[in-house]
């Protein structure tokens, strides 16, 4: 049974239990929602097995929590935290549960911390740890971390065991009981004393030792043994002093031995104390001692060995104090901070807080102050220039500031409490000024009271006397930067532009490689005004205005005007202009608000800056004001902007004067203004002002004066000002208003005006409706009609026409008005279809209007206009039918258009009746063969037309048309070539004949005898070709020859001349002459010049065309009939025939025709060709 009673005795609750109960506990249970920290709940062993938990707030639901056999029986327990128990077993366990109603029942932690028994435990909430004893070893658990062996002790005498153990309140003390006896106490912490000097620690690590350390010079640590237990500790440069009470000892640290110096009583308990290389200084009871450490053996003035602060005359008491290589600092409880200079031995500098100043804290150097007041706020206080500056979000539970020690990083400090670390950063030289902000926050483990900051590492001291460093997280960046990822590099920018470290975040910028990395950089060095440092940065992501602004003022020395140009440049423009007006430059803020088109602020500035940029300035906001709606203000502006002196600027202010004038209503003002104005572009501005204000004549008038016709006639036409703009309509481009114009005269009757008018709006069908309606002038209405193609134009001209009677020019308007149908009615009802076909044919219209035609001359038994129209509408057939049945009168067009027929419709049994219509096997009558040569060239049936030709010259030759023959044989060869076929050797060699038939009458007439007889010999050899001329060719070559002195060749030509079948028919003037040259021959002649084979160099008679060495047949000069040479080559620039360039150019020079094609040709266009390859390809060949 378990009883609870109150105080009185009475019975609060009573409950059973199953067993014996032991070990009676009362604490709190964990709840939800606790109400009350009474201690509610009764706790008590049963039966060595079960935990009961009674809780008098709900006693009908009491707990029993039962645990594993494999435990043993419970021995202890014992409640700490919120709500935890820790469970002790006797076969060497512990566990902790929870007594929160979710949780109860599972176990938090469990150990086997002893190997047979565990006989009790022992929990200290002020050191966080549990220990537990069993078999002859004591094992500490960190709670924070029970899986966290804090330390094993080992009791080797205590064979038979141990019994209970228990810490003091305190924890700093932990005893042991054993079975044998005897009790064991351990000291389980230490006072946590110590202190620096620079990078120097010194701190308790025993109760008689204190340890000397310096980690960042990597000094080995040296141990002080001192006589008592200390309560404070004191480093300086070369001395350790430590004491309690009253009582100070001093320590002379050598390089590698400690001596002691002395020992010192003070006037009270000494508080805290501080060295520095020379002196001491103690508080105590309200007082500050300064005393030299050692002044045997100096030179020291005995009133500078020591002195007691405050002076009897002060009645303040002093709360905390420091001391640096070079002051004494202290503040007091009025509030009072004093600087007292060591070396001049008096005083230097106070500042006066509104309330007690309780701790100092000054940097290594003494230029900076930090101190925590009376109300626990933070400040940081600036002897130099006696400024202070609050410390932000500073925590009232603040214990300490350290100042970091890295001389590259001043003005970084951390304020510590028992939980955490906070980062603070002076920043000193901004552009908005010197202030603090907070970096961040570091957890500080349990009992670590921090002594010194070093680049970011924390060195504190724990209970143990040991140290501990800590990273800040403030200053993760100087890890390995290249084993982060993009977000933490990110984070470590932001870490590194609060601290200021930029060659840190230099190097991130470079790993992160972005844009926004670098401008974060760049607005950073800006701000904290590290002008070279922002050039690199801006040179670096490329952005050249920046780096050229920047070298700019990089040279400036007034703080305040170089703040304000980075002020500017980080678009902080009222910051910028605070500090241009505190520079010894001012006039660069208005500078800076009128770039800023910030007329307002610049105009208030310039009145006590610059009055004489007051004009200007008045101008440009007037302009703003004007462009913003505010007419009344702008024109006030522009009225205060004319300077009377200067021509360009007063321009502009009076031309705004009249812009405001005419918006405000006061518009005779404005456009008197505005005409005296030289500009054009005001008139057109004040114009169109007045023109939106429906103020027309004035608005029309500033337009005509600014030489705005069109506008100004569109003006006066709005306000009906006809005469007005007939005296501008020549200077008038709109056609718009040329047509308003027209169109207002016409209604006037003004016909011959209107008219021109149009023609001006280029309205041509109403001039043209002008001219035949009113003006009753056809013939130009004609004109028109033709000229510009006007559709409506031409349907009015034929009703014209129409109503004339005139049907012939009635069609012809109709079909240029495409009104084809109605044009092929009149002429069928006028008999007028031929008219109408003619002007069809030329038009460009559809196979319905030709078939129409067609079919009407089909009705009318005309062949020919029924076979033209059939064939333009594609029904090749029908036409071929109706050219066939053309009368004799159009027999030779009809069979040119039959041929076109057949050529276009490609088709066979078209060509064939074609073909026998031309033979003659229709009716009877064989048609000339040139149609047949052409019908073979337009169906592009080459080799059958080239036979053709071949044939055809043939019969012109035998009946002496030889130039006919040349010129067929010369159309067949150059469409043969161009088709590249090869050409008959037959055609070749007649045309060549022909050709040198035709080159005799050439060479005569320019009196070369010479060629002429050559040619003439070629002609005569092959004289079966000129049956009708054989005696007179003859006969031409026996003179020629015989006048060329070729008398060989005359008399071969002169004998067979006398032949019975020529001798009579040889003409009487030349008779007797060839008979004389028969009967005495002489055969006397010349060897005929030769030329080298163009083929293969082989030399040969100039006018033989067959190599004998080659074989070739050589190609042949169309200017002389000798054979080609390759370095006198060149052709004709039509024809494309080979000439020698020398014989040609010579022709050219008295006759400027083409001997071959007849085409004329200008000696220019004649060019040499060096390369003749291509022209010695055989073209000729036998088909």
């Amino acid at each position: 049974m378990i009883t609870i009673s109150n105080q009185e005795g009475d019975t609060i609750r009573q409950t059973s239990v199953s067993s014996d109960p032991s070990d009676l506990q009362f604490s709190v249970m964990k709840t939800d929602g606790r109400v009350s920290t009474k201690e509610s709940t009764v706790s008590v062993v049963v039966g060595k097995k079960t935990l009961f938990l009674f809780d008098l707030n709900d006693p009908d639901n009491p707990i029993d929590v039962t645990f594993q056999q494999i435990y043993g029986n419970i021995v202890t327990y014992r409640w700490y935290g919120d709500g935890y128990i820790m469970i002790g077993f006797s076969r060497g366990c512990f566990v902790v549960i929870s007594t929160h109603r979710s949780e109860i029942g599972q176990e938090i932690f469990q150990a086997h911390n002893h190997k047979n028994n565990l006989s009790s435990i022992a929990i200290s909430q002020s050191l966080n740890k549990a220990a537990s004893c069993g078999d002859n070893c004591i094992k500490i658990h960190e709670l924070s971390d029970l899986q966290e062996m804090y330390a094993i002790i080992h009791l080797d005498d205590e064979s038979k065991g141990m019994l209970t153990i228990s810490w003091t309140d305190d924890g700093q003390l932990l005893a042991v009981s054993t079975r044998r006896g005897s009790l064991h106490v351990f000291l389980t912490k230490l006072p946590i004393l110590g202190d620096t000097c620079s990078t120097r620690i010194a701190c308790l690590t025993s109760l008689l030792e204190v340890t000397v350390a310096n980690h960042v010079e990597r000094e080995l640590p040296v141990r002080v043994s001192v006589e008592v237990e200390p309560s404070f500790v004191a480093i300086g440069v070369y001395h350790l002093a430590v004491g309690m009470n009253n009582r100070a000892w001093f320590y002379a640290l050598g390089e590698n031995n400690v001596k002691k110096l002395k020992d010192m009583e003070y006037l009270g308990t000494v508080a805290s104390m501080h060295l520095n290389s020379d002196y001491a200084a103690a508080l105590f009871e309200g007082k500050v001692q300064l005393h030299m450490i050692e002044s045997e053996g100096l030179d020291a003035q005995e009133e500078r060995e020591t002195r007691l602060f405050p002076s009897d005359d002060d009645k303040y008491r002093i709360l905390c104090h420091a001391l640096t290589s070079d002051f004494l600092i202290y503040g007091t409880d009025i509030g009072v901070i004093h600087y007292f200079y060591i070396e001049d031995w008096q005083y230097v500098n106070e500042y006066r807080h509104p309330v007690s100043v309780r701790k100092i804290f000054p940097d290594p150097n003494g230029t900076r102050l930090a101190f925590i007041d009376d109300k626990s706020d933070g400040f940081v206080y600036c002897p130099i220039n006696d400024k202070l500056y609050e410390i932000p979000n500073f925590s009232p539970t603040i214990k300490g500031i350290l100042w970091e020690n890295w001389p590259m990083d001043k003005g970084v400090f951390v304020a510590f409490d028992d939980d955490k670390v906070y980062t603070y950063v002076f920043h000193n030289n901004t552009i908005q000024g010197s202030k603090i902000i907070l970096a961040g926050g570091t957890e500080v483990p349990f009992s670590h009271k921090p002594l010194l900051l070093y680049n970011g590492e924390l060195t504190c001291q724990t209970q143990s006397g040991k140290t501990n460093n800590i990273h800040l997280s403030t200053h993760h960046f100087l890890g390995n930067l290249k084993d982060f990822g993009p977000n933490e590099l990110a984070q470590m920018l932001t870490q590194t532009l609060m601290l200021k470290r930029f060659s840190e975040a230099w190097e991130v910028c470079r790993l992160l490689n972005s844009q926004s990395g670098w401008n974060e950089l760049a607005k950073a060095s800006l701000h904290h005004m590290e002008v070279d440092f922002a050039i690199r940065v801006y040179r670096t992501i490329g952005n050249a205005g920046m780096v050229t602004s920047l070298e700019q003022i990089k040279g400036i020395e007034d703080h305040n005007l170089l703040a304000g140009h980075l002020a500017m440049f980080t678009n902080d423009f009222n910051l910028a202009q605070d500090l241009y007006l505190a520079s010894s430059c001012p006039v660069a803020a208005l500078e800076m608000r009128k770039d800023l088109q910030h007329w307002d602020s610049a105009l208030q500035m310039a009145k006590r800056l610059a009055p004489d940029q007051i004009p200007f300035i008045s101008k440009e906001y007037a302009m703003q004001l004007e462009f913003l709606g505010d007419y009344v203000n702008a024109l006030a502006h522009y009225e205060k902007g004319i300077t009377g002196n200067n021509e360009e600027h007063d321009e502009v202010c009076l031309a705004g004067v009249a812009r405001m004038a005419i918006r405000m209503g006061d518009i005779h003002r404005g456009v008197n203004q505005a005409i005296k104005h030289p500009s054009r572009l005001l008139k057109r501005d004040c114009g169109d002002i007045l023109e939106t204000m429906k103020q027309f004549p004035e608005a029309a008038q500033l337009f005509e004066n600014g030489q705005y016709y069109d506008k100004a006639a569109s003006v006066y036409i709005r306000c009906k000002n006809w005469a007005k703009v007939g005296e501008l309509l020549t200077h008038v481009s709109s056609p718009k208003i040329h047509l308003q114009y027209a169109k207002a005269k016409e209604a006037d009757g003004s016909y011959k005006e209107a008219v021109i008018a149009y023609e001006q709006a280029k309205q041509w069908d109403s001039v043209i409706r002008l001219y035949l309606d009113h003006l009753n002038n056809p013939e130009k209405a004609v004109n028109v009609v033709k000229e510009t193609q006007s559709l409506d134009g031409a349907k009015m001209v034929a009703r014209f026409f129409l109503e004339l009677g005139d049907y012939g020019s009635a069609i012809q308007f109709l079909v240029m008005s495409k009104c084809n149908n109605e044009a092929f009615t009149l002429a069928q009802q006028h008999n007028k279809m031929e008219i109408y076909a003619d002007i069809i044919s030329s038009e460009s219209t559809t196979n319905e209007d030709y078939q129409s035609i067609a079919l009407y001359f089909e009705g009318e038994k005309k062949h020919f206009q029924a076979g033209k129209f059939f064939l333009l509408c594609g029904q090749y057939g029908r036409a071929l039918k109706h050219f066939m049945k053309s009368p004799g009168t159009e027999d030779s067009l009809a069979i040119e258009m039959a041929i076109e027929t057949v050529g276009r419709a490609k088709d066979e049994a078209l060509t064939n009746q074609l073909i026998d219509y031309l033979m003659g096997e229709s009716d009877g009558m064989p048609k000339d063969a040139r149609y047949l040569f052409r019908l073979y060239m337009a169906l592009k049936q080459y080799r059958e037309a080239a036979r053709t030709a071949v044939i055809i010259a043939r019969e012109e030759q035998r009946s002496g048309n030889y130039r006919n023959a040349h010129d067929v044989l010369f159309s067949m060869y150059s469409e043969l070539k161009a088709q590249k076929i090869k050409i008959p050797s037959e055609m070749a060699t007649n045309l060549m004949i022909l050709h040198s038939y035709i080159l005799v009458k050439t060479h005569v007439k320019r009196g070369d005898h010479v060629k002429g007889a050559r040619m003439l010999i070629r002609v005569a050899n092959n004289i079966s070709k000129f049956p009708s001329h054989i005696v007179p060719i003859l006969t031409s070559a026996v003179i020629e020859c015989h006048r060329a002195g070729l008398k060989n060749s005359a008399f071969s030509f002169a004998a067979m001349l006398m032949r019975p079948e020529y001798r009579n028919k040889i003409d009487l003037k030349y008779k007797k002459k060839i008979e004389a040259m028969v009967r005495r021959p002489d055969t006397t002649e010349a060897e005929e010049p030769t030329t080298a084979c163009p083929y293969c160099a082989f030399q040969l008679p100039e006018c033989e065309l067959l190599c004998p060495s080659c074989k070739n047949n050589l190609p042949y000069c169309i200017a002389t009939g000798r054979h080609m040479v390759q370095d006198d080559w060149t052709v004709c620039p039509h024809c494309d025939f080979p000439a020698l360039y020398s014989e040609f150019k010579n022709i050219l020079q008295t006759e400027n025709i083409c001997p071959m094609c007849s085409e004329r040709i200008n000696i220019v266009q004649l060019k040499k060709i060096n390369d003749c390859t291509e022209y010695l390809k055989p073209e000729v060949g036998d088909q």
